[in-house]
Formats: C-alpha cells, sequence, structure tokens
C-alpha cells in the first residue's frame, strides 16, 4: 500500500512541476486544427519537460522512497561491533574514492544483495541486506561496499537519470507524432485530435517505452563493469571476484530491490531477456575481472 501511495505522490509532484515550468516558459497546447496538427516546437519542450522532471524528481527523492520502500535501517549510533565495522568500512572506502561518506543502512531480505542511490556524489545512501551480512565473509562484504561506492563515485545515478529523462522525452514526442499521423492520414480526421490520436499515442508509448528500455539497460549493463572495476581497485581483485562467485550460488533466493534500485544492486541479475536485463550475467563479469586482472 506504500509503494502504491507513493507512486501516486511523485507523479503527482511531476504533473504538478512539469505544469508550472511550461507555464513560466509560457508554452501553450502542442495540439492544433491548423496545418499538420501539431506545433512541434511547443511539442518538444512539452516532451522534455515532461521526460525530464519525471526522472529528476525521482532522483531528488531516490534516498527518501528508497528508505520507505525496502524498510532501510539507517546506522545513526552503531549498536553492535558488526554495525561499527560497517560503518568504518564504508567511510573506508568513501574516502579512498574521494566522496562524502554515505549514509549506511540495513534492510531485511533472505538475498544477499546492496544498493545505493542518492542525488549526487557527497549525499547517497549505501545499504546492504540482511542476507548479504549472513551469507558473506566480511572481504567479500567489503568488495560488494566497494562495488556500491563505485557507483556513486562515477555518477552512474546522475547519468541513468539524465539518460532516462531523454529516452522518455523522445518516446512521448514519436508516440504523439505517430498518434496524429494515424489519426489525420488514417482515419482522415481534419478536425482536432480524435479518439484514434489518443489510442494510437497510447499503444505507441508502450511499444517505444519497451524498445527504449533496451537502451537504458545496456548502459547499466556497461555500469557494472565500471562498479567491479571499482570494487576491485578499492579492495581488491580477489574479493570482488570471490563476492561476485558466491551470489551465483545464491540464485535461489529472489531479490527484492524495486524500481530503478535494481539497476544499483550488486546482483540483480533476473530471467529477463538479455537485452532488458540491468546486469550481465554474472559469469561475463567474473570474466572481465579474471582477464583485467589475470586472476
Amino acid at each position: 500500500m506504500l509503494r502504491i501511495i507513493l507512486f501516486l505522490a511523485t507523479n503527482l509532484a511531476v504533473v504538478l512541476v512539469a505544469s508550472v515550468t511550461l507555464s513560466l516558459l509560457g508554452v501553450g497546447s502542442y495540439l492544433e486544427r491548423s496545418g499538420n496538427g501539431l506545433n512541434l516546437g511547443n511539442l518538444l519542450v512539452f516532451c522534455l519537460v515532461f521526460g525530464m522532471v519525471g526522472s529528476v524528481i525521482s532522483l531528488l527523492l531516490s534516498k527518501w522512497m528508497a528508505k520507505r520502500t525496502m524498510g532501510v535501517q539507517i546506522i545513526d549510533q552503531p549498536q553492535n561491533a558488526g554495525e561499527q565495522w560497517l560503518l568504518s568500512t564504508v567511510k573506508e572506502l568513501a574516502d579512498k574514492a574521494g566522496i562524502g561518506m554515505p549514509e549506511v543502512g540495513i534492510f531485511g531480505s533472505a538475498a544477499p544483495n546492496a544498493f545505493a542511490t542518492g542525488w549526487n556524489r557527497n549525499n547517497a545512501l549505501v545499504a546492504v541486506s540482511t542476507g548479504l551480512l549472513q551469507r558473506m565473509d566480511k572481504e567479500q562484504i567489503k568488495a560488494v561496499l566497494g562495488h556500491e561506492i563505485g557507483h556513486v563515485a562515477n555518477g552512474d545515478m546522475i547519468t541513468l537519470t539524465l539518460i532516462q529523462g531523454v529516452v522518455n522525452a523522445f518516446v512521448m514526442f514519436f508516440a504523439r507524432i505517430i498518434g496524429n499521423f494515424v489519426d489525420r492520414a488514417v482515419f482522415k480526421n481534419e478536425d482536432g485530435p480524435g479518439i484514434a490520436f489518443y489510442v494510437t499515442t497510447f499503444i505507441a508509448e508502450i511499444v517505444l517505452g519497451i524498445l527504449a528500455s533496451t537502451i537504458v539497460a545496456w548502459f547499466s549493463r556497461r555500469r557494472e563493469f565500471r562498479a567491479d572495476q571499482a570494487g576491485a581497485e578499492l579492495v581488491s581483485p580477489a574479493a570482488m571476484i570471490s563476492a561476485l562467485a558466491a551470489l551465483q550460488q545464491t540464485y535461489d533466493q529472489p531479490s527484492e530491490l524495486n524500481g530503478e534500485l535494481v539497476a544499483f544492486g550488486i546482483g540483480g541479475e533476473g530471467k529477463m531477456s538479455a537485452l532488458f536485463s540491468t546486469h550481465p550475467p554474472l559469469e561475463r563479469r567474473i570474466q572481465a575481472l579474471r582477464e583485467q586482472y589475470g586472476r
């Protein structure tokens, strides 16, 4: 229920912010009764604003949303030696990577996983699952933390947000062009947008959105190799390889990460088609590290 409320609240915020932005820019309706039926200038601005605003708001709220949807317990004051070690290790890795100290938290999940999120390098969150702490040794956990710190240091959250925003904008833009073409050329509607425009636009957004998601997934998979490299350099290649090998033996535990957090988890590999997967196969990631570091 909480996730539904947060989803609705986020989308309401997107509509409000985008509407105010368009009003300040003086952008009117992109639909016209004369000419070709579309004001392409207004349409492009409309799509860019809605596409980017949605992604930026999601980024700005990412830490807040992650804490609530995943039930992350932030470690403010360590309650035991394990929590103290976790804080000290993240501090060590963050200093080594040249970023500000992230918030550190633990979330309940049997699956060994971790994620990083946040709107900039110096205001991030790194969280690990209880399953990770129970099923990996300290050197493997440290490598996983190095991987997540690598995501933060590389600015992956911001880059992925920009890519997602641009992709969203172009999906909206071309879906409406397709809808307008079908409405006018196929259904011969010359008196403003008809039902065919809205139905075709809706269908086109779904189809183009699926195709566009392969672009985002491709970039996400490339980030994983860089984050693995960061883990290897911040800790050691042997530890990073060992951590990934340990993950290979936990496919019986489904990941509980959701939404954009999947892209920033250490595992994230599922049964989806390779084109839509946010993570490369673990065997490929291990092989890449072995080839790079001669292991």
